[in-house]
C-alpha cells in the first residue's frame, strides 16, 4: 500500500448505485435516490437508491425464492466452503480499492480501514468457510430402543442492519455466518456508508453465490429498516447500532411474526488503570488509540478512563500528550492517525455532548472543538475531560466521538462500582501487574469483553457481545452460528 495508489483510487469517480436484488442492479421502485456526501471534504461523492417498503418486499421475496430453490441452502457444505473462500480471495485482491471506497464514504483513516474493513472481512469469510463443515449435529444419549438426533438447519431469511462506522467488517460478521449456515440474507446498510457493502454483494455473486442469496437494500432506516424489521417473511433479524433503534426492532418483531432479534448496541466502556500497571506510558499510548482511532466512532471504544488516584494526574498528562500528538486530518493520507467524523449530524452531536460536559462541571484538559473547517470536512480534536463524576452525562451516555472522561478511584472496590455504574456492558479493560487482581476484575466487570493490559485486537476466535443494554447474542466465533440455525429433534423408535 503506497500513497500514490491511494491517491489514484481516491480520484476516480464513483458511479451511482442502485439496489442489489436477485443478483441484479435495480433502481428504487419510486426512483428515489439519496446523495452521498464525503466527510473528508463535505463534497458530493455519488448517489445511492432510497428503497421503499415495496423494494424491501422484493428483496425478501428474492431471498425466500433462493432459499427454497436450494442451490445454496441445500448445497453440500464443501460447495459452500469453496464459494466462501473465493469471496475471501476476491476481497483480498480488491482490499485497497474497497478500503479507499469505504474511507471516502465514512472517513475512517486508511491506515486503520485497510485492516479493519477488507482485512477483517476476508478473514471472517475464511473463518466461517472453514467452520461450516465442522459443527456437527448431535446423537442424544437415549435408551437402546430409541435414536435421538439433533439437526442444525438454516433458519431461512436473515435480515441484517449494519452501521456506518465499520460497514464491511460488521457486515461480514453478519453475512458470513448466516451464509455458512445455508441462509439467504437481506442486508440494509446505513445510508451514511453503503458503498463498500454494495460492492461486496457484487463480489459474492461474481464468486458463485447464487442469485438472490444476498440482497442489499439501501436507504433511510425509518423506511427500509422499519420495513425489514416488520416483514413477516424475515425469520431472524440481526442489528448493530443504537439502543433506541434496537428497542424499535424488538417492537417490530412483536408486531409482526415474532422473528428472533439479536442486537449489538452501544457501550460506555471503562478503561481501568491501576497504579501497579506494568508500563504507564504504554498504557497511555494504547488507551489513546482505544478512544481516538476512527475519531472515537467504535462501539467498544474505551470512553471512560478510570484511573487510580495515586497516578491519576501523571496518567492523564501522559494521555493528553498522546492526544495532542495525534495527527487528525485527511483519512486518505497514510500518516493520518484519526480521520473524519462520519457526518455533519454526528459532528453536531459530539459538539453538543462536549458542551454539556463543560456545563456540568467537567474540566477540559485538551481538545474540545471542531478543527480543520477550511477543508469542508467533519473533524474534531481528540478531547479529554478531567474531574468527571459518575453521574455526569459524559460518564453515562455514549458520545460515539473522540471524547474521553477521566474518573479517579481509590480502591479495587471503587473501580468495580464505577465501572459497572452505567446501563451498558459491552467492553472494558484493566491495566495491572497483579495477576490475581486481573482475574478478579475480569469476573467483576459486567461486560462482554474485558481486555487485560491491552485494548482491542480480539479476533474471530472469540465472541463479541454485550450485557445489559449493550444487547444480546454474539458476533464472531463459533457462537455466532447459533443465531442462524434452528435445532430440530428427531426421536426415532427403533
Amino acid at each position: 500500500m503506497d500513497q500514490s495508489s491511494i491517491d489514484a483510487l481516491a480520484a476516480a469517480p464513483v458511479a451511482p448505485r442502485g439496489l442489489f436484488i436477485g443478483g441484479q442492479w435495480v433502481t428504487a421502485s419510486n426512483g428515489a435516490v439519496l446523495p452521498v456526501t464525503s466527510p473528508i471534504d463535505g463534497q458530493p461523492l455519488t448517489t445511492i437508491a432510497d428503497a421503499s417498503a415495496a423494494d424491501v418486499d422484493a428483496a425478501v421475496a428474492s431471498a425466500r425464492r433462493a432459499f427454497h430453490r436450494g442451490l445454496w441452502s441445500r448445497a453440500a457444505p464443501a460447495e459452500r466452503k469453496k464459494v466462501m473462500h473465493r469471496i475471501a480471495d476476491a476481497i483480498e485482491r480488491e482490499a485497497l480499492s474497497l478500503a479507499v471506497l469505504g474511507v471516502r464514504d465514512n472517513g475512517t483513516e486508511i491506515s486503520m480501514a485497510i485492516k479493519a474493513e477488507p482485512g477483517s472481512a476476508a478473514g471472517t469469510f475464511r473463518y466461517y468457510a472453514e467452520a461450516l463443515d465442522k459443527i456437527p449435529g448431535e446423537i442424544a444419549p437415549t435408551a437402546e430402543s430409541v435414536l435421538g438426533l439433533v439437526h442444525r438447519e438454516p433458519v431461512g431469511v436473515v435480515g441484517a442492519i449494519v452501521p456506518w462506522n465499520f460497514p464491511l467488517m460488521i457486515g461480514a460478521w453478519k453475512i458470513a455466518p448466516a451464509l455458512a449456515a445455508g441462509n439467504s440474507v437481506v442486508l440494509k446498510p446505513s445510508e451514511v456508508a453503503s458503498l463498500s457493502l454494495l460492492r461486496l454483494a457484487e463480489i459474492c455473486t461474481e464468486c458463485g453465490l447464487p442469485e438472490g442469496v444476498l440482497n442489499v437494500v439501501t436507504g433511510l432506516g425509518a423506511v427500509s429498516g422499519e420495513a425489514l424489521g416488520l416483514h413477516p417473511d424475515v425469520d431472524v433479524l440481526v442489528f448493530t447500532g443504537s439502543g433506541g433503534v434496537g428497542r424499535r426492532l424488538l417492537e417490530y418483531s412483536a408486531r409482526s411474526n415474532l422473528k428472533r432479534v439479536y442486537l449489538e448496541l452501544g457501550g460506555k466502556s471503562p478503561n481501568v488503570v491501576f497504579a501497579d500497571a506494568p508500563d504507564l506510558k504504554q498504557a497511555a499510548k494504547v488507551s489513546a488509540a482505544g478512544i481516538f482511532r476512527n475519531s472515537g466512532q467504535v462501539c467498544v471504544a474505551g470512553s471512560r478512563l478510570l484511573v487510580q488516584r495515586a497516578v491519576a494526574e501523571e496518567f492523564t498528562e501522559l494521555l493528553a500528550a498522546e492526544a495532542r500528538a495525534m495527527k487528525v486530518g485527511n483519512p486518505l493520507r497514510l500518516d493520518t492517525q484519526a480521520g473524519a467524523i462520519s457526518s455533519e449530524m454526528q459532528l453536531a452531536r459530539v459538539a453538543g455532548m462536549v458542551a454539556q460536559a463543560a456545563d456540568e462541571g467537567a474540566s477540559l484538559v485538551t481538545g474540545g472543538a471542531r478543527i480543520l473547517p477550511e477543508t469542508g470536512g467533519s473533524y474534531f480534536a481528540p478531547t479529554i475531560f478531567a474531574g468527571v463524576a459518575p453521574e455526569m452525562t459524559i460518564a453515562r451516555e455514549e458520545v460515539f466521538g473522540p471524547v474521553l472522561g477521566v474518573l479517579p478511584f481509590d480502591t479495587e472496590e471503587d473501580a468495580i462500582r464505577i465501572a459497572n455504574g452505567t446501563d451498558y456492558g459491552l467492553a472494558a479493560a484493566v491495566w495491572t501487574g497483579n495477576l490475581g487482581r486481573a482475574h478478579r476484575m475480569v469476573r467483576a466487570i459486567d461486560a462482554g469483553v474485558v481486555h487485560v493490559n491491552t485494548y482491542g485486537g480480539a479476533d474471530n476466535t472469540v465472541p463479541l457481545g454485550g450485557h445489559r443494554q449493550s444487547g444480546n447474542g454474539h458476533d464472531k466465533s463459533l457462537h455466532a452460528m447459533d443465531k442462524y440455525v434452528n435445532l430440530k429433534t428427531a426421536w426415532i423408535q427403533l
